[in-house]
């Protein structure tokens, strides 16, 4: 399930978007100010964002160059919604860093249309792309894992499960979840068996004091957080 955050101040607006995307599978956040949406990216990034161009306080132009300039959010997928249909106003938005631009009033068909298209379009970047949480990275086109100079040694499931919670930090999974996501909905398999593997990866990670990222969320499933591993490291 990809996450998006809608960035609106027109409650009304953010509402009808908010219903077609969960409509649509999708799970949301929204924010209705920029520092509102700020606060929100740094708890959790999400898989695309739908940024209003007027906004109290800061724009969207300038929230989408601050999120440009800044590593952790410089690849996130932007869409820009605004009520200015000039030429120029396009480029703007686009120089500002959004990957695409919808004029109000619009329709959501197309705005769907237009998430599905970036988000398949980012997708096989995220797949490739190494990812840091804490002291931990993992490189997909390598297949390793490290802590600096550490490589952990992990199987080919546990790598999946493992790169799955790197992609999608600090979110609660649950067991059906997680089969969904790295086994496949094509495979009928029991939800212990994603114990099993956590368990593994646990044993894999303490190799390196990082079995502590991986959190059980008592009836709820699992997450994996970096703060842990920095309690441990200043202990």
């Amino acid at each position: 399930m990809s996450h998006i955050l809608v960035v609106e101040d027109e409650s009304a607006i953010a509402e009808l978007i908010s219903i077609n995307l969960r409509h649509a599978g999708f799970e949301v956040t929204i924010a209705g100010t920029a520092e509102q949406a700020q606060a929100a990216v740094n708890g959790e990034l999400p898989d695309l964002i739908i940024l209003d161009w007027m906004l109290p306080g800061q724009s969207g132009v300038a929230l989408a160059k601050r999120w440009r300039g800044e590593a952790r959010t410089r690849e996130l997928p932007v869409i820009m919604l605004t009520a200015r249909a000039d030429e120029a106003d396009k480029i703007t938005g686009l120089d500002a860093g959004a990957d695409d631009y919808l004029t109000k009033p619009f329709s959501t068909n197309e705005l769907m249309a237009r998430i599905r298209a970036l988000l398949r379009r980012k997708a096989p970047e995220a797949l490739d792309a190494a990812v840091e949480i804490g002291a931990l990275k993992i490189d997909p086109s390598t297949r390793r894992v490290t802590r600096g100079d550490a490589e952990v040694k992990v199987g080919a499931t546990e790598f999946r499960l493992l790169h799955f919670f790197m992609t999608h930090p600090e979110r609660v999974h649950s067991r059906a979840q997680l089969l969904d996501r790295v086994w496949g909905d094509h495979v009928f398999i029991e939800e212990r068996t994603v114990d099993v593997h956590v368990k593994r990866l646990r044993e894999a990670l303490s190799q390196v004091q990082c079995a502590t990222m991986i959190e059980t969320v008592r009836g709820a499933g699992y997450r994996l957080t970096q703060q842990p591993v920095a309690q441990a490291l200043s202990a």
